[in-house]
């Protein structure tokens, strides 16, 4: 079937409610009250914020297949697409690391980090790349399917306890005390932007690659019978691997893989075959940019003082005798998407995208 040339919007909307779905489960105005939705799953288990980083991570692949392979396809050179690639990952990685300085710098309680999420986004879109210039898709297929499998057996051979793992332990051996956190009692640490962990990430990353390719070529099916297929063995293997975020578990890229394909069916059809206008472009349009600014603006407010203050006067007093502590806590994270909301937007409508 002939590819389309129309410009997939939905891809926009849906990274944008990705982004907006991160600030939103970041951002809450009380750790101690967080609705269970938007909180993550300790440690086995997935609930809705579980789902949003590896969506973002497979609309990466999905924007990979639409906008390299292509090129590829027609005769481009690819030294130069392969060099673009590499110097835009590690811009995103060098903005990972630079957050992360801030967030030391700003909060007394923080210690400096080295993983982090734009760091993971940075080394997967690299990947994923040059993966797209130098490869095909039976070959990337492949790379998936090796990648569950090798990092199944990393997983049963290690445990996957708290702590004791092997994917924590060669975090701690690694990075150090830069890492997200230490266990008091152990000294061991863990982070869940860990080196070993990023390789069922990039296999999250191919399935959006793959989605991509369906969407390409008008494959509409393929995406919904992925979802199923996805979700069931994603079901089924979590007998053997529970469903982690921390560890990335083989369940875990499927069955957040057939979540993936199942909302870019449904996005597609609605925004790209039957115009409907939801939100999320502005968002999607600055992705990186304003999940970067969102962190920087959080972290100057700390640093200054203020966010107590105006959670507790603005929200709190007067929410909580009323609605009690959770319901602030979540208006607060919705009043700051709203807000930067409407500075993406302003940025659109002035027609200006920062890209990192």
């Amino acid at each position: 079937m002939a590819e389309s040339k129309v410009r997939y919007a939905s891809v926009d909307v849906l990274r944008g409610m990705t982004v907006a779905a991160m600030l939103l489960v970041n951002d809450p105005g009380d750790w101690g009250h967080v609705w269970w939705p938007l909180e993550h799953a300790q440690w086995n288990g997935c609930t809705p914020t579980d789902l949003v980083f590896p969506l973002f991570l497979f609309i990466v692949g999905v924007s990979v297949s639409l906008a390299i392979v292509p090129r590829i396809d027609a005769g481009a050179t690819k030294a130069p697409i392969r060099q673009a690639a590499v110097r835009r990952a590690l811009r995103i990685v060098g903005l990972g690391l630079l957050l992360n300085l801030v967030a030391w710098l700003a909060i007394p309680e923080a210690h400096l980090r080295l993983p982090g999420v734009l760091q993971r986004i940075g080394i997967c879109f690299a990947v994923a790349a040059l993966l797209a210039v130098d490869t095909r898709p039976r070959t990337r297929d492949i790379v998936f399917v090796a990648l569950l499998a090798v990092y199944g057996v990393v997983l049963l051979a290690g445990g996957m306890e708290p702590w004791t793992n092997l994917v924590s332990r060669v975090d701690a051996a690694v990075f150090g005390p830069f890492v997200y956190a230490t266990d008091p009692a152990t000294g061991r640490g863990h982070d869940p932007e860990g080196l070993l962990a990023t390789l069922p990430s990039l296999a999250t990353t191919l399935l959006g690659m793959r989605a991509g390719a369906w969407l390409r070529t008008g494959e509409m099916r393929k995406l919904v019978v992925a979802a199923c297929v996805c979700l069931v063995l994603g079901w089924f293997a979590q007998w053997l691997w529970p469903l982690n975020k921390n560890l990335w578990t083989p369940s875990y890229v499927l069955w957040t893989g057939g979540w993936s394909f199942a909302l870019l069916a449904i996005v597609h059809e609605g925004v790209d075959r039957r115009g409907w206008r939801l939100p999320g472009r502005a968002f999607g349009l600055n992705a990186i940019a304003a999940y970067a600014g969102s962190g920087l603006m959080v972290y100057l407010l700390i640093a200054l003082g203020v966010t107590g203050p105006l959670y507790r006067h603005a929200f709190a007093a007067w929410m909580t005798p009323l609605f009690g502590p959770y319901v602030p806590s979540a208006v607060w994270g919705v009043v700051f998407v709203a807000v930067w909301w409407l500075v993406v937007r302003r940025m659109d409508r002035r027609g200006i995208y920062l890209k990192v």
